[in-house]
């Protein structure tokens, strides 16, 4: 298999809906009254900040030569079921966007060897980052289906 087609693939599996629901459609059309309801142990605002701060850790470690690893779990989710403001949830979702997009420009970058160890890391790889990434984004997006059929708003 030529790398441009793995790139492609690995690419294409961060923001892919072909097996599941993705990030987009999962935050599609969110109430903004239901915004902070929790149906379960969390609600979609700690959910998408969540996903937001986690993959933005990951793309910080991936590239960031001082990086600071941050304290699990209370560094990783927001303080409050509810977004402040409708500008605070507009700005999550712009933000996991921009980072989905840079660690997609990082699988496809042909001159970073996905299978190298990050220089600042111990042991881990730019592959392994972006795998994590698009896992992790993943099962929380399944969360987050599942909490949105729970609370009704779901189509």
């Amino acid at each position: 298999m030529k790398d441009s087609a793995v790139r492609e693939l690995l690419a294409n599996f961060l923001t892919s809906e072909d097996a599941h629901a993705g990030f987009d459609a999962a935050v599609a059309d969110i109430p903004e009254q239901q915004r902070g309801t929790r149906s379960g142990a969390h609600s979609p605002w700690e959910l998408v900040e969540h996903m937001r701060i986690a993959q933005h850790d990951i793309l910080d470690f991936s590239r960031n030569r001082n990086y600071r690893e941050m304290e699990w779990p209370q560094e990783y989710w927001p303080p409050n079921p509810a977004p402040p403001s409708t500008a605070a949830w507009d700005d999550s979702l712009a933000a996991f966007r921009r980072d989905r997009e840079a660690l997609r420009q990082m699988a496809l970058d042909s001159s970073l060897d996905l299978t190298e160890k990050i220089p600042h890391g111990t042991g881990q790889t730019y592959l392994r980052e972006l795998l994590i990434a698009g896992d992790h984004t993943a099962y929380h997006v399944g969360q987050l289906v599942l909490m949105r059929k729970s609370l009704g708003i779901w189509k």
